[in-house]
Parts: C-alpha cells; sequence; structure tokens
C-alpha cells in the first residue's frame, strides 16, 4: 500500500498536473494524481523511478504514455510488455476504461508494485508475471489487439517478444525517442523477418505533452504480405517510413 509521503523537495503538495492532464484523463484525473503519489514514493523507495525523475513524472512518464491511447481503437485488448512501474499501461488505462489492459512484467518486486497500486486505485487491470517470450505468457496473454512497450529492448529484440502476442493484422507500439526512425531503418529487416509489415514512426499527443510521443508501429501480417527480402531501394524504404525499462 501506498502511505508514504514523498520527499518533494521541501514543498507542501504534489505538484499540479499540466493543464491537459484534465484533457487527457477527463473524469479520472484523481487517479492519475494518485499514481503520480505512488510512483513518487513507493516507484522510487523499490527502485523502480529514479528520485530525479520526480519532478518530470507528469510529462516525462504519466502523460506521455497516456496519449499514445490516441492510435487504439476503441475496447481493443492492449498487453504492455516490461511493464515495470506500470508505463504505459496504467496511464493508458486511466486515459482509456475502455481498453482491456494486461501488464506482463517479470520481476517480483515490480509485480506486488503493480497489483498493489492496482487493487488500491479500482483499476480493472490484470497483471502476469513472466517474460513476454515464454509459452505460458503467450498462452495467458496472446492474441491481443495491440502490443506496447516502452524503453525495453532494441527494436529488434522488441519484434521478436512483442508479435507472438499479436492477432493477426494487431499491432506493436513501441514507444521510443527522438532517434526511432534511425533505429527503424537499422533494424527493418529484422523487424519484417519477425513477422511484422507496414512499418511506420508516428508521433501523438501533440498540443497535450511538451514533447511528442515517438511510436514505432508494426502491424502483425501474413507472410505474404511482408516486404520482399530484399526490401526495394534505400530510398523507398525512406519514403515509407514517413510517420531494459530503467529511470
Amino acid at each position: 500500500m501506498f502511505h508514504v509521503e514523498p520527499d518533494l523537495g521541501g514543498a507542501t503538495s504534489a505538484p499540479e498536473p499540466p493543464a491537459a492532464a484534465a484533457t487527457v484523463f477527463g473524469p479520472r484525473l484523481e487517479l492519475a494524481r494518485q499514481y503520480w503519489t505512488a510512483l513518487a514514493t513507493g516507484g522510487v523507495e523499490r527502485g523502480l523511478i529514479g528520485p530525479r525523475e520526480v519532478p518530470r513524472l507528469w510529462d516525462r512518464h504519466i502523460m506521455n504514455c497516456a496519449v499514445i491511447g490516441e492510435l487504439i481503437t476503441e475496447g481493443a485488448t492492449v498487453v504492455d510488455i516490461g511493464s515495470g512501474a506500470g508505463l504505459p499501461g496504467i496511464p493508458l488505462a486511466m486515459a482509456r476504461p475502455d481498453l482491456r489492459i494486461t501488464l506482463v512484467e517479470p520481476l517480483l518486486r515490480r509485480t506486488i508494485f503493480l497489483k498493489e497500486f492496482i487493487e488500491d486505485a479500482g483499476l480493472g487491470i490484470t497483471v502476469v508475471r513472466g517474460r513476454a517470450e515464454q509459452s505460458g505468457v503467450i498462452r495467458e496473454a496472446g492474441g491481443a489487439d495491440v502490443v506496447t512497450s516502452r524503453a525495453v529492448a532494441p527494436l529488434a529484440k522488441l519484434a521478436q517478444w512483442s508479435l507472438p502476442l499479436v492477432r493477426l493484422n494487431g499491432r506493436m507500439l513501441a514507444l521510443k525517442g527522438e532517434s526511432a526512425a534511425e533505429e527503424l531503418e537499422r533494424d527493418r529487416a529484422e523487424v519484417e523477418r519477425a513477422g511484422a509489415g507496414h512499418l511506420a514512426v508516428v508521433r501523438c499527443g501533440t498540443g497535450l505533452v511538451s514533447t511528442p510521443t515517438v511510436v514505432v508501429s508494426a502491424e502483425r501480417v501474413r507472410r505474404s504480405e511482408r516486404a520482399p527480402k530484399h526490401g526495394g531501394s534505400r530510398q523507398g524504404r525512406r519514403t515509407e517510413r514517413s510517420g531494459r525499462k530503467e529511470f
């Protein structure tokens, strides 16, 4: 349970969320505040969040994750792999209560944190302890419409872990930084071999977060729909591209 007062550098209360948080979370904004407190207290104490991240929890972490709801259709099933402190899965669940979300995390101390917060907040989120590539996890959580991840692994490895959990024509959404396009260029062939097509770099949260969230999107496709073995010209690939969790 989360009953420890956060160290706020001498401030008397937690900082107010950015104005855009009311747009993103709507009537669930108070839940987002509760999550901020959980991260700033138990999350720091248990080593899930670095103390220096506390001043930027709202924009860099909570809002940054919640805005990917722009990319997900209503009522979708979502599996968040390597969930750590619940990013992006928990902010996404608070912003989009219509989604059915499962968090996959191998470390016991992290799953304990996740389950405690989910129970305290009354969220309908499932937590599965294990690694995304394990057969038991695939049986329990597989067939998702969307698999998300944030700061988990390089894109080539991430595709190998994510795509087996995605239904045919479902999508992998990997939150990446500004180097996402270069990473996709580097790992494109391996991502396609893992079963992906329709690869793109997209941004979301424009006008809501100070720096839009950069996401690599990849659809799980039939073998016949994948790019040719040699992938065409470098220029063609550039044209198409248009669009471990520790803090």
